[in-house]
């Protein structure tokens, strides 16, 4: 990270530059706390902004329709292997470039146009691309939705095996965006086996906890998977798929030619290397942390009076119920922001406010992790997000709050973070 390597960027295109570098101040100034982002290692940029940008591989390795692709074939073999040893998977696809194209391209390898699907409600914690009618998952295929438990907040089992025999679908999609308790992915399994369904699990969000066993690993239970590279797993923006040797050939057709063209070869090449740096015993002490914080962080909160769904975390990520606090997810995203303190506006179980404006905040521990910061700080931001949502109209507490985070950015500065031996 930094400002090195701007230079020919600024010479041709000044304004360009002047975002990465308004990017970076942001990033150095503020507290992340998006649960879907993270800070990759220079290693990872240095990758995805490499020469690799330049080459067209369609295809796959030994089986490109342009030459030239001896070194893309290393590097996506190198990906991929190290992917299949990370998630202990049969087969793993490196190329979609997202976790939407990853979720889509499963979609087209076991489904029709109007098939039925059984997913996550998006209001409850699911995504958009398990069946949401904002969604194409939701416009071609004939979605239905599983809920949490109205008074737990948990997800209820025997009402989503209920609820998958009555409506019998061809696909069952376990995952969420914005729930923060462990899945039960073999209780997936057991229903799609007696429901007759394909099960996908999509794990965006723990890919990072799954791989260094802080959370159930769902490979031996799905006939799919699917995840992002970024969020808890610290890689480039891209996507995911594993799979049973079996559905190999299927998967891969689906993603090209099905729905991509030429791979990113350079973001391919970022994320092997960011599976390299979640191979070592760093990454699974810096999973721990991720771990560590989010309970001083949600400790903290119930400390100061917030509901939190399902009271709790056992991931990386929490959800706040404001409703107590009289002030919305949007109202106390924008007032965080101007303090310097990042996080999204996020809908709960049950919000009776709509997805613009919602009832609740989603707050993750990844990137602050990454940045260095432990349970103390965690427990200093909780404080921090307390006084300046409690005293929102007084611009001197809030004053004072925005100097207490830059303190705590300077403290932690992301350049200090950004080598690959000493990230996280």
């Amino acid at each position: 990270m930094g400002e090195s390597g701007l230079e020919e960027v600024r010479l041709v295109d000044p304004e360009i530059a002047e975002a990465i570098t308004g990017e970076e101040k942001r990033l150095q100034e503020n507290i992340e706390l998006i649960a879907s982002e993270n800070l990759v290692s220079r290693a990872v940029l240095q990758a995805q902004g490499s020469v690799l940008t330049n080459k067209y591989a369609e295809g796959y390795p030994g089986a490109r329709y342009y030459g030239g692709c001896c070194n893309v074939d290393r590097a996506e073999e190198l990906a991929r292997s190290r992917a299949e040893q990370l998630f202990q998977a049969e087969h793993a696809n490196v190329q979609p470039h997202a976790g939407a194209t990853a979720n889509l391209a499963v979609y087209l390898a076991f489904l029709r146009p109007g098939d039925r699907i059984l997913g996550m409600s998006l209001a409850h914690g699911g995504h958009l691309t398990h069946g949401s009618p904002a969604s194409i998952t939701g416009r071609y295929f004939k979605a239905y939705s599983y809920e949490v438990d109205r008074t737990s907040g948990l997800l209820d089992m025997e009402e989503i095996r209920r609820k998958a025999l009555r409506v019998r679908p061809r696909l069952i999609i376990a995952g969420a965006s914005a729930y923060p308790r462990r899945i039960d992915f073999e209780a997936f399994r057991d229903i799609a086996r007696e429901a007759g369904a394909i099960l996908m699990v999509d794990i965006a969000h723990i890919a990072g906890l799954v791989v260094t066993g802080l959370h159930p690993n769902p490979v031996p239970y799905a006939d799919v998977v699917t995840t992002t590279t970024h969020k808890t797993l610290r890689g480039p923006r891209g996507g995911l798929i594993l799979c049973r040797r079996r559905y190999a050939r299927k998967i891969d057709q689906a993603v090209f030619p099905g729905l991509q063209g030429g791979p990113l070869m350079h973001v391919i090449a970022a994320k092997a290397v960011s599976f390299k740096e979640a191979q070592r015993p760093e990454f699974a002490a810096y999973q721990n942390r991720i771990l560590q914080n989010m309970e001083a962080l949600v400790e903290a909160l119930l400390e100061h009076g917030f509901d939190l769904v399902t009271g709790g975390s056992d991931t990386h990520l929490l959800l706040v119920d404001l409703r107590s606090k009289k002030i919305t997810g949007l109202e106390a995203e924008q007032l965080l922001g101007k303090v310097g303190i990042t996080a999204n506006k996020n809908a709960i179980p049950f919000d009776p406010r709509g997805p613009r404006v919602t009832s609740g905040l989603r707050l993750g521990t990844p990137a602050v992790t990454t940045r260095g910061m432990g349970p103390d700080q965690l427990r200093i931001i909780a404080d921090l997000i307390s006084e300046a949502l409690h005293c929102r109209g007084d611009e001197g507490t809030l004053g004072r709050v925005k100097q207490r985070v830059g303190e705590l950015c300077r403290d932690f500065p992301i350049t200090r973070f950004a080598s690959s031996a000493k990230i996280g």
